[in-house]
């Protein structure tokens, strides 16, 4: 008798939020997935000192998920990005759109490039209102801001916080300082051949239906999923965790059912 072949298993690279850690982020999702996938787990750049630098970018979290999986030695690989990690899940694949089997994407925090008028009116409001609020309330003010009206959030766990919420304010304000200078072409999003999920919760503020529009107009094979009863801060990874795996799971099927198609002409990197 010959001996039974496992399926190769396939290899995932993570990029979590602007609060939560990587592993923290994802952890129900991974329970899931765990006999099927070699997750590969990157937090984000802005944290990787005490104080983010002073010329911190957007690129500089695309390079380093770029030097990330050059070390890993992988030349292409299936990408989970959310909030924060999205938007740079989708500057890397608009420069890098060679390296990506599949994209999935929940609530991304912008799209790279040029804002429309609606875009550049909700980013007005939102540093208008953040504009004064002392750090101990930071985040708070940062969460209540992007649920609807009357969304319940969750409640703060008891006891004293983890050590890393210390660096969560200015991180999210080098951030979002980022994103409004985030100069990559979002044209070459239209170059990104490769499926794309996009969830979206249907508690998070209005200004997520726009950004998923503008997505949906850019991306040539993308498919959005609408979350009823789901907002940015409880998103599908952690709350419905059986449900996003099955969506993965059918997303990267469908990209390696393609891989064997040819990559049309004029496919190539945009790397700065």
């Amino acid at each position: 008798m010959l001996p039974m072949v496992e399926p190769a298993r396939r290899v995932v690279v993570f990029l979590p939020g602007g609060v939560t850690p990587v592993a923290l982020s994802y952890a129900p999702l991974l329970d899931e997935l765990a006999a099927e996938i070699d997750p590969v787990l990157k937090d984000l750049e802005v944290y990787a000192a005490a104080e983010p630098p002073d010329d911190y970018s957007v690129l500089s979290e695309v390079e380093a998920l770029r030097r990330t999986v050059d070390d890993a030695h992988l030349d292409t690989f299936h990408l989970v990005g959310y909030s924060g990690g999205g938007a740079v899940s989708l500057s890397f694949a608009a420069r890098y759109p060679q390296r990506l089997k599949s994209l999935a994407l929940f609530e991304p925090a912008n799209v790279p490039g040029a804002w429309d008028d609606d875009e550049r009116g909700s980013w007005r409001d939102f540093n208008a209102a953040m504009a004064d609020v002392p750090p101990e309330q930071m985040l708070g003010e940062f969460t209540r801001l992007q649920v609807r009206p009357g969304v319940e959030l969750p409640s703060a766990r008891p006891g004293p916080p983890p050590d890393w919420m210390a660096s969560r304010p200015s991180g999210l304000r080098a951030m979002m300082s980022a994103f409004a200078a985030d100069d990559t072409d979002r044209a070459w999003l239209r170059r990104c051949h490769f499926p794309v999920y996009l969830g979206y919760g249907l508690l998070t503020e209005e200004f997520m239906v726009h950004r998923v529009q503008v997505l949906a107009a850019l991306l040539p094979d993308i498919w959005i999923e609408a979350y009823p009863g789901v907002h940015h801060f409880g998103p599908p990874q952690r709350t419905q965790p059986a449900h996003f795996a099955d969506a993965l799971r059918l997303l990267w099927s469908r990209a390696e059912r393609n891989e064997s198609r040819p990559t049309p002409d004029g496919d190539t990197t945009y790397a700065a």
